[in-house]
This record gives C-alpha cells, sequence and structure tokens, in this order.
C-alpha cells in the first residue's frame, strides 16, 4: 500500500475525510487481492483515483472494477483527474 497520496488524492481525500458527507471512507483499503483508493463500506461505493500511472493497465482496472461492481459496490473510476 501507498502511504503518500497524489496530489488529487489528497484533495479528495480533504473532502471525504471526517464523516463530512455524513458517511464513514476509508482510503488505501484492502478488498481481496486489490487496495482501493477510497471506500464507503455503508454506501458500497469505491472511488478509484486512476491517473497516468494506470494508461497501461487498464485491463487491471477494468478486472478490480468487474469484481467490485460483482461484490455489489459502486465504483467510480476517474481517469486523470483535476479538483
Amino acid at each position: 500500500m501507498r502511504k503518500s497520496l497524489t496530489d488529487a488524492e489528497q484533495k479528495l481525500w480533504q473532502r471525504l475525510r471526517g464523516r463530512q458527507l455524513g458517511v464513514k471512507f476509508r482510503r488505501q483499503h484492502p478488498f481481496e487481492n486489490f487496495v482501493l483508493d477510497f471506500v464507503c463500506l455503508e454506501w458500497n461505493l469505491v472511488i478509484e483515483i486512476d491517473g497516468s500511472q494506470h494508461i497501461e493497465n487498464t485491463r487491471y482496472d477494468e478486472k478490480r472494477s468487474a469484481r467490485l461492481a460483482a461484490a455489489g459496490f459502486r465504483v467510480f473510476a476517474s481517469g486523470t483527474m483535476k479538483c
């Protein structure tokens, strides 16, 4: 797991942390053999910030999203995100 967040992840985490939206979000949460950027278990919502490092890993991202959807999660996976 990465300890350092990208700039986009830092900005998003500042908005998600501390139940600011009325629910708890976790970051760098393990699920099977994946590490999820952000997850809200109450809403079954996963947010993945897929920046330029994921351009060559689209198959991995598709597999991750399909597995999460099969487990009942709604997945929001961005490309390079600007906050």
